[in-house]
């Protein structure tokens, strides 16, 4: 009887674990295919950028969507052995890294204080921060021009790295502040109770234990001060202060006959961001579980 009474229990068992299993694979199929379709999208048309650098205009006129025949590497060449290039490539690394830092520091100290501390009309000043999502930097550019002007900083570099901080504290704000209320107040308190100073905190505690979303918060604001095209528009007027989104219009604009060189020239325009986010993608990951658990 209780063999029989254990078969009759194992049945309705196995088949709800049978009916499981069959669902979690009809299911993964399709995400792996969306996963796929995704991938194709994102990856084929860098691919044919980079691709058709390696040919040569004839090549490209003669059939476009074919691979190199015969494979070059003059465009590519061309590009590196180009002194305006590195220039670009030097004035987008010091915007992007100042403001970079900018966003760190600033938006790391106010994500502290309103996250670890309780004051009055803090959800406020939060919430104030996140307003700052609604309003894209075109909407701001006469008055970012009229104030970058009274303070003399048209046609310079660090004219374009600041409002670029600015606008991208905001999203810093939303990623740092739950990652940071996730960690323990006590662990505040019994810093504070072994005789550690608030900054010493700040630096050698919180800092650390935050860095996967302050690396995530840092690349966001790298990337997209790096790609930014309209504010360098607004505000660079001599072609040594461009950046390499500018440069990268000129130079489509100058040699608007040589295909095979513009996209070469697009495709190294583009690999140092990419290089970032393969050299940070855990960080990110990482950054983007803790925020939203926070």
């Amino acid at each position: 009887m209780a063999a029989i009474a254990q078969t009759g229990t194992a049945g309705p068992r196995g088949q709800s674990t049978r009916r499981r299993s069959t669902s979690r694979w009809t299911i993964m199929p399709a995400t792996y295919l969306v996963a796929i379709v995704a991938l194709g999208l994102t990856i084929v048309p860098l691919l044919l950028v980079v691709v058709n650098g390696f040919r040569t205009n004839a090549d490209i006129n003669g059939n476009a969507a074919g691979l190199p025949n015969p494979w070059v590497l003059g465009n590519y060449t061309a590009i590196l052995k180009s002194a305006a290039f590195w220039q670009l490539i030097g004035n987008s690394a010091l915007v992007s890294v100042v403001a970079t830092a900018l966003v760190l520091v600033l938006g790391t100290m106010a994500a502290l204080a309103l996250s670890q501390y309780e004051f009055k009309g803090r959800e406020f000043f939060y919430n104030v921060f996140v307003a700052g999502l609604l309003f894209p930097i075109t909407a701001a550019a006469v008055p970012v021009y009229l104030e970058l002007q009274r303070l003399g900083l048209l046609d310079n570099q660090f004219g374009v790295a600041i409002p670029e901080a600015a606008f991208g504290l905001p999203l810093t704000m939303i990623i740092l502040r739950p990652f940071l209320r996730a960690i323990p107040g006590e662990l505040r308190e019994a810093a504070l109770v072994d005789g550690a100073s608030r900054f010493r905190f700040f630096v050698q505690i919180l800092l650390p234990l935050a860095k996967p979303a302050l690396v995530t918060v840092g690349l966001l604001a790298f990337v997209t001060t790096w790609n930014q095209y309209f504010l360098p528009l607004l505000v660079l007027q001599t072609q040594s202060h461009y950046t390499l989104p500018l440069g990268t219009y000129m130079f489509q604009t100058t040699y608007s006959q040589n295909v095979a060189g513009i996209f070469a020239y697009s495709a190294m325009a583009m690999l140092p961001a990419l290089g970032a986010f393969v050299f940070a993608e855990r960080y990110i990951v990482a950054g983007a579980a803790g925020a939203v658990k926070g």
